[in-house]
């Protein structure tokens, strides 16, 4: 199960690195951000999800710069030099003024949006779904808070990433290699959970990205780089007890994936989808600013009477 915990302890730490090896991520913001211009849907309230360093939100504001834009990350430190690299600096006569942000960023997690029902017309993620297990509790947060009619649209990536570096693990380690690497989503199963959640005519596409390398340790790199470390509650033993013997194995596995020019590949499976809300309001529960769920006592009774069981 993924630790929500270090997700965000990772990706606030790779906050100032992130964007040297974003290669992928800087590409698909770019596609991401064209593909929103082919939605018939209204862009008055868009809300960006997993906004890292705002390599889409930058996008976004240059594509609507007269929409209301939000953008939501869980890590605080991306969030903050995001929020810094997009803000709109004053003219040096006017020293005395702060720099304007034309997006409102906030600190919050997918599975539980601080935000009104039915408040976006237009929900885009980059790369974020795949730090989100539970696809039902993301999805049925980005159906209640879009408004009916309107439309999401994602990237995130699929099985086949990192496919050279999981097998050379595999090959020194086993099954228990397993552990060592995050389980990316099928686009049939996202379009599945799309369906369950209130949302109709899913469109999936997938594309096979690869980077070419000179050695496995610089791929290694990048990954820390980005944040995208395994995050799995149940290898903190595992990466305790990785040695020099057991990585050079590894180093010696992926070796054998050199191809005809000598470089290493790192194969990316890059999913993207988009689907449109249900036309019904979707409701949530009663949360205060703080996050707290508000459920009255009445509420509580019906909510019990509907969970018996009749025997």
């Amino acid at each position: 199960m993924i630790n929500r915990q270090r997700v965000k302890q990772h990706f606030s730490k790779a906050a100032a690195t992130y964007d040297e090896a974003a290669i992928i991520q800087r590409r698909t913001a770019e596609d991401v951000a064209e593909r929103t211009l082919l939605l018939t849907s209204e862009k008055k309230t868009i809300l960006e999800l997993g906004c890292g360093t705002g390599l889409l939100t930058e996008q976004l504001v240059k594509h609507y710069p007269d929409a209301a834009i939000t953008a939501v990350d869980l890590a605080t430190d991306m969030l903050l030099y995001a929020k810094t690299r997009l803000s709109i600096k004053p003219p040096l006569w006017q020293f005395w003024s702060e720099a304007k942000s034309p997006v409102r960023w906030v600190q919050a997690d997918a599975y539980a949006l601080p935000f009104d029902d039915a408040c976006f017309d237009l929900i885009v993620s980059n790369f974020m779904l795949q730090w989100c297990q539970d696809l039902d509790r993301v999805f049925a947060e980005m159906r209640r808070v879009v408004r009916p009619g309107g439309a999401i649209l994602f990237s995130t990536f699929g099985p086949d990433t990192l496919k050279e570096l999981r097998q050379a693990w595999l090959s020194v380690e086993g099954d228990a290699a397993h552990q060592r690497f995050n389980d990316f989503i099928d686009m049939h199963d996202l379009g599945d959970a799309l369906i369950r959640n209130g949302f109709g005519q899913p469109v999936m596409d997938v594309e096979q990205v690869r980077l070419i390398y000179d050695d496995a340790m610089q791929v290694m790199r990048d990954l820390k780089t980005l944040g995208a470390t395994q995050a799995n509650q149940s290898n903190q033993g595992a990466r305790g007890m990785l040695g020099r013997g057991t990585l050079s194995a590894v180093i010696a596995a992926y070796e054998q994936c050199r191809d005809g020019q000598g470089k290493l590949p790192a194969t990316f499976e890059v999913v993207q989808g988009h689907a449109w809300a249900s036309k019904e309001v979707i409701k949530g529960p009663n949360r205060d600013k703080s996050g707290v769920v508000n459920i009255t006592l009445d509420e509580l009774a019906e909510k019990l009477k509907s969970n018996r069981k009749t025997i």
